[in-house]
């Protein structure tokens, strides 16, 4: 049988035109040390910064000192089963996280995966964690106010929409407790809030979901939270992660109110981070991009303009002092980012005054623009007369005999400190704070003995609801005033129902 020539070159050309070839071009590293959490890789020449690698086990890693002969990379769970010589995978994306109304009402990790037990979260999108801010002509001037619902910061310290407002104060000093009163006042705001606890213990965590929950304050909020027991880079990743996930609601054109707690913590955190992967360090022992790492994140807060749909961020970050020191490397660093700062004395705290906040030392460089204009009407001086009556307070002490003028701005001083007591998880609508501000800063207080002043604030309340609903309904649709004669008439009616106990 005889083989013809043609059949076979026949039969090679189809194979030839059948062939398809398939090359899989993988970067793969090799681990050559490995060691609190951070790996030191071999080979991956072309790794990106910030790029995720897969290791064998298939935890996740974040690629972060490109140096000449290997790379420092960081990895993102238990590190225990990585050895020298296991293979490390590019995986060709930066770190990113879910986004989207599927996060709204879940606890989740700084990576996006749930930690509150209720199944998975079904996010259809993703957003990279590290993007560049929002340039100058795509911003609008903060011009409308987040209610926090607290008397002492709407009246005295402002916030507005897109403003970053800094929280400071030493430990124990009532900062979360100011934050989770601002979400519970977001209820019907139409406001998404974010809650980033970095650092906390997980018991204090639970605790404020618990609280947030008890109020329907979940419906419109997401936890994300890296505990203490966590490794140092989730608590690094974590205020990323949440104002990515705010950002996502920005440029839909909704309000976003993202609180983190606290970022002393991940400073600190980013501090063993950057002395494991040997970077040179700084003052404290802090690297020389510490600044750059908190500008970086509190930038993404923005109030856009109208092309981009006029949506927002609202950061409230949370600085930690040691004994009350604002000079401290950190809180310097926070405080020249941020549009203000409220600073909570623990005296104060611990003399019975709370919200514990300094009117000193607390500023908002945004104020009046963020302020309706009937709080600004009942509140302009305010916060000068609280911090003169401060001043007055301690030189009291020493002398007896006081002229009139000086005595009635100690009792006035007396009376305003009451007024802006305020309990915990009871935040007040803006049209009851100007009612009761408006009662104290036109004198009609002055006659109230300081112990009836919260109990005369509670009734006048009550009263109005029941029997001038009218004005409060004035002062929450037009944001103005009423006349003074309708404001003055309704105080002295009620003040002569009001029984001042003996």
């Amino acid at each position: 049988m005889s083989i013809k020539a043609e059949e076979i070159s026949a039969l090679i050309k189809k194979q030839i035109e059948n062939y398809q070839s398939e090359i899989e071009v993988n970067d793969v590293g090799t681990v050559i040390q490995v060691g609190d959490g951070i790996a030191r890789v071999h080979g991956l020449d072309n790794v990106m910064a910030g790029e995720l690698v897969e290791f064998s086990n298939g935890v996740m890693g974040l690629a972060q000192n490109l140096e000449q002969n290997n790379v420092g990379i960081v990895i993102l769970g238990p590190f225990a089963d990585i050895r020298e010589g296991s293979e490390v995978r590019r995986t060709g994306r930066i770190m990113e996280v879910p986004v989207g109304d599927e996060l709204i009402g879940r606890v989740v990790n700084p990576l996006g995966q749930p930690v509150d037990g209720l199944g998975p979260i079904n996010a259809v999108k993703t957003r990279p964690i590290e993007s560049p801010a929002t340039g100058v002509m795509d911003r609008k001037s903060v011009h409308e106010p987040l209610q926090t619902g607290i008397k002492a910061i709407d009246a005295l310290v402002p916030i507005g929409r897109g403003q970053r407002e800094l929280i400071i104060g030493d430990r124990q000093t009532g900062k979360t407790s100011v934050a989770i009163d601002t979400i519970l006042n977001q209820a019907d705001q139409n406001m998404v809030c974010i809650y980033v606890a970095i650092g906390q213990k997980e018991s204090t965590v639970r605790n404020a979901v618990e609280t947030l929950r008890k109020h329907g304050a979940l419906d419109y909020t997401i936890v994300v939270t890296a505990s203490a027991s966590q490794p140092a880079p989730l608590l690094f990743l974590a205020p990323y992660a949440g104002v990515t996930m705010g950002e996502e609601f920005m440029f839909n054109g909704r309000h976003v109110l993202v609180v983190y707690d606290d970022l002393s913590k991940q400073a600190s955190a980013y501090r063993e981070l950057s002395l494991l992967l040997r970077r040179p360090p700084g003052r404290e022992a802090f690297p020389g991009d510490v600044f750059y790492l908190h500008s970086r994140l509190l930038e993404r807060a923005a109030k856009l303009n109208d092309t981009l749909g006029a949506g927002s961020i609202t950061a409230l970050p949370f600085v930690e002092t040691q004994a009350g020191d604002i000079s401290a490397y950190i809180p310097t660093n926070v405080i020249s980012i941020t549009d203000g700062q409220i600073f909570l004395q623990s005296d104060l705290f611990f003399s019975g005054v709370r919200p514990a906040i300094n009117a000193g030392l607390s500023v908002s460089r945004v104020g009046g623009s963020a302020q309706i204009k009937a709080m600004k009407k009942v509140a302009g001086t305010l916060r000068l007369d609280l911090a003169s009556f401060r001043e007055l307070e301690a030189f009291a002490q020493f002398g007896s005999d006081l002229d009139k003028a000086t005595q009635a701005k100690l009792n006035r001083g007396a009376r305003t400190v009451e007024v802006l007591k305020q309990d915990l998880n009871k935040p007040l609508k803006v049209e009851k704070q100007v009612a009761i501000l408006y009662a104290l800063t036109r004198g009609h207080l002055d006659e109230i003995p300081v112990s009836d002043i919260r109990r005369f604030e509670g009734e006048f309340h009550s009263w109005l609801d029941q029997n001038r609903q009218n004005l409060l309904d004035h002062i929450r649709t037009t944001g103005d005033l009423p006349k003074d004669e309708e404001m003055n008439s309704a105080v002295a009616e009620f003040k002569k129902t009001f029984v001042v106990s003996e």
